[in-house]
């Protein structure tokens, strides 16, 4: 098993085994690779609009909202509305090509068999997170949407997460903001390294791994 502890202090211990576990997991590229359903859904948008999308870009930096992209392509007074459009173009486009990442019903399922709670918190449209992972057969217990680095560190405190797992940058910074433990898998568009250096507590190769580390955290044998 690929465990690789980061070196250098958080800014806040995060919370160790003992009472009830709840671990959180991002969406996109830790959990599920949305690249071809979003990749789709931009297609669809740049073809109604006639405004061209470099769809092929757009999929290499999943991660913040969705608003941030279409910063790219569209001048800020239509950014709202093609947000609007997109999100009710998604449902058709992107469900369906959508993949699980290895290993993502198993570390889902993982926390679930030590009598935890496995929760998603995302920066997704919550109506199309819960459509994608109802389609691949993931069942968290509960599923929080439209939240991005920092603010996703809101619904992991309230929900009481110790864990967070996630693959971007952005990802690290809530687990940190919520004083929570994070774990890290360099499947989307950061590298190990960059995680590593946005503090990242534990950095796995994938998801594969996951289980594995967790009953060794659970049992207070890993970081």
């Amino acid at each position: 098993m690929a465990s690789h502890p980061s070196p250098g202090p958080s800014p806040a211990s995060p919370a160790r085994p003992g009472g009830p576990l709840t671990v959180g997991f991002d969406l996109d590229m830790t959990l599920i690779d949305s690249r071809p359903g979003i990749h789709a859904a931009y297609r669809a948008l740049a073809a109604e609009t006639g405004v061209w999308i470099d769809a092929d870009l757009a999929v290499t930096r999943l991660g913040p909202p969705l608003e941030q992209e279409l910063a790219h392509w569209f001048p800020d007074r239509q950014i709202q509305a093609m947000g609007d459009r997109y999100r009710e173009l998604y449902p058709t486009y992107a469900i369906g090509p959508t993949l699980a990442m290895p290993g993502a019903r198993e570390a889902v399922t993982a926390v679930q068999e030590l009598g935890g709670r496995a929760i998603v918190v995302t920066a997704k449209h919550e109506p199309n997170a819960k459509l994608h992972l109802a389609h691949l057969g993931i069942e968290p217990d509960a599923v929080i949407g439209w939240l991005w680095a920092e603010a996703k560190g809101e619904a992991l405190r309230e929900h009481g997460a110790r864990v967070y797992v996630g693959d971007h940058t952005g990802d690290v910074r809530g687990a940190r903001t919520a004083r929570a433990l994070s774990v890290a898998v360099p499947t989307g568009p950061c590298t190990a390294d960059e995680l590593r250096e946005a503090g990242a507590d534990v950095v796995l190769d994938d998801l594969m791994t996951f289980p594995a580390w967790l009953r060794d955290y659970a049992a207070g044998r890993a970081a």
